[in-house]
């Protein structure tokens, strides 16, 4: 059976191909019992990776079942087909990603940008709450609903956190992401916590919003590296941006991770709090609806990951 005859026996009509990936494709449908369209993210277990099936399949569709909360995208159903195939439907961000929203309309005003990167962070803040961290932000991982509003997608390279005898975070050891994105320590390979190395990815993104440039160059990773490491971060002349924005993103891509904030301190920093304005909560699981089966120009970054 094909997938739009599985899917139009669940209610759903199947449309456009909206992706490609490695593993899967995420295409859109209509929704008969939600009255609205979805996406449907379609993998072949017949298809892909022994290491994918046994590690990452599995911790994004418990990510997905585990995370409620505003800005990040809402799974609906999760469901496989006795030949091998999963499906798994999620709310859809109609207007696409962030990257190509900043490509189109440009840097955001400050004002817009402090708004989206509060929803983003507050969205980071419910994973790291949770124990899980993202381990691959990056703008085409940030999905735009109809108003604009940040849903956090993409949970194939999160990771549950372990914790040693004396309840301290296990390190991460080896790289995970988009080098423009990943911070040094993750790019040398050195054993990390990995929800530090999240805070350094949304300095990235941070700094991408407002000036729709990337902060580093990454065609030379070895001299982005060093770079990074001198702490030196290049805040064009040709925009205007508050002293208070340039410390927050100025902190975030902060290359001694004992110095890095932690989510909370980013969420309290003098520039999120001015004009202070709603942070989206958690939702509980009943308004989910949650149901679970068993280089300077921006451009699109090809995304090569690894992860452990």
């Amino acid at each position: 059976m094909d997938d739009a005859a599985v899917l139009e026996r669940k209610g759903y009509s199947l449309s456009a191909t909206l992706g490609e990936g490695s593993y899967g494709k995420v295409k859109s449908a209509y929704c008969n019992k939600l009255k609205c369209n979805v996406a449907v993210k379609i993998i072949d277990k017949r298809k892909t990776p022994q290491d994918f099936l046994e590690r990452f399949l599995p911790r994004e569709i418990a990510a997905l079942k585990r995370l409620h909360h505003p800005s990040i995208i809402k799974t609906y159903e999760i469901f496989e087909t006795s030949s091998g195939k999963v499906y798994i439907i999620m709310e859809l961000g109609v207007k696409g990603d962030l990257l190509d929203y900043i490509k189109i309309t440009g840097a955001m005003k400050e004002d817009f940008a402090r708004l989206k990167f509060q929803q983003l962070a507050s969205a980071i803040k419910h994973c790291h709450d949770s124990d899980l961290a993202h381990r691959d932000l990056k703008c085409e991982n940030i999905l735009l609903d109809k108003d604009l509003n940040v849903k956090l997608s993409d949970f194939g390279f999160s990771k549950p956190l372990s914790r040693d005898e004396n309840g301290r975070t296990i390190l991460s050891k080896t790289f995970c992401g988009s080098a423009a994105y990943a911070a040094p320590e993750v790019l040398q390979g050195i054993p990390c916590d990995p929800k530090i190395s999240d805070i350094w990815s949304l300095g990235v993104i941070l700094y991408t919003m407002v000036y729709a440039l990337m902060p580093f160059d990454d065609s030379n990773v070895r001299k982005m590296i060093y770079i990074q490491k001198q702490h030196r971060i290049p805040f064009p002349k040709s925009k205007y941006l508050t002293t208070e924005c340039k410390d927050l993103i100025y902190h975030l891509l902060q290359p001694d991770v004992s110095q890095r904030l932690c989510i909370d301190e980013v969420l309290k920093h003098s520039w999120l709090q001015t004009p202070k304005s709603h942070i989206p909560t958690p939702l509980s699981a009943a308004e989910t609806g949650t149901r679970s089966y068993g280089q300077k120009h921006i451009r699109k970054l090809s995304g090569h990951s690894a992860a452990d």
